[in-house]
């Protein structure tokens, strides 16, 4: 009932409340709505919207705002934070007073944000304390299985043309973790990686495409199991720092992906015809990136 409410309801003249809507409230409570669009007024779905209580710091609700861009919460009465997230746009945040009995209505535009500087044209070497390579994968009839490799190299070459840049990540794929040792010892075996064969995993770049903002594609190749097939990294660029213990100069990135293991000649169905449980076919891979500007002692990315 309150949704269709909800698409129903637009503030008159533009403005950012309405006095002539009300939201269904359960007694002695209140709540939050707001309308979040874009610079050019379109409806915002998906964006990221938190609320937390600043009495004891925590999150009280937490969503997404549906097609039509509208996000509802209904709270005790008290203070809060809001902060609504969208990746390529300003944060939004404000501090409300909820009452009960009463619902806040407001449209909130969010604008476009700044483009991070970009790192510094030259070579950049992952710093493995502080890069982490994870995977997920659909286990068969048992959830998902969650996992990482422990030991990789990598490197990122920025030109000064950005879409120009090339990065290289070498992974040893007898390093992988999953938290179950009879099970990473079967991922170690030729039903799967079949790391005595073939001990890496290697993705090199063919070309960096901007998507805007802070958004980038880096399109290359991924070579596992003696084969190799392209692949897509989708990633955010998050910003260049002045870290660590030595102060030194960072960059730092999460690229997500895709792959099919049938793609790479895992025997995904002869397996499950064998009755040995396995992980399923397609594997979501993060890389969770910081890396350090090289200096003249520092030893260059494997090729």
């Amino acid at each position: 009932m309150a949704l269709a409410l909800l698409r129903r309801w637009r503030p008159r003249n533009g403005g950012g409340a309405a006095d002539d809507f009300t939201v269904p409230l359960p007694p002695g409570a209140g709540g939050i709505l707001r309308e979040v669009l874009d610079p050019t007024g379109s409806p915002l779905a998906a964006a990221d919207v938190t609320v937390t209580a600043l009495d004891t710091h925590r999150v009280v609700a937490r969503g997404t705002t549906d097609p039509f861009g509208f996000f509802l919460a209904t709270l005790l009465p008290g203070r809060y934070s809001l902060l609504i997230a969208v990746d390529g746009m300003r944060p939004h945040g404000e501090t409300l007073d909820v009452q009960a009995g009463a619902a806040a209505c407001e449209r909130v535009w969010l604008q476009t944000a700044e483009t991070p500087q970009l790192p510094t044209p030259g070579t950049w070497l992952f710093d493995p304390p502080h890069t982490a390579i994870r995977f997920i994968a659909k286990h068969v009839g048992m959830g998902h299985v969650h996992g990482r490799f422990e030991r990789f190299e990598g490197g990122i070459r920025i030109a000064d043309d950005m879409t120009r840049s090339s990065v290289h990540v070498r992974i040893d794929a007898a390093s992988i973790n999953t938290g179950n040792n009879t099970r990473d010892a079967h991922l170690r075996s030729a039903d799967f990686l079949w790391v005595d064969e073939y001990p890496y995993i290697e993705f090199t770049s063919s070309r960096f495409a901007f998507r805007g903002g802070s958004k980038w594609v880096v399109q290359g190749s991924l070579t596992m199991h003696g084969v190799s097939r392209s692949m897509s990294l989708d990633t955010t660029y998050l910003g260049t720092v002045n870290g660590g213990y030595a102060q030194e100069l960072r960059c730092a990135a999460l690229a997500k992906g895709e792959l099919h293991r049938e793609d790479y000649t895992l025997n995904w169905r002869s397996m499950l015809a064998r009755g040995i449980a396995v992980v399923g076919p397609t594997v979501q891979l993060e890389l969770d990136v910081q890396a350090m500007h090289r200096t003249d002692h520092t030893p260059t990315p494997p090729d």
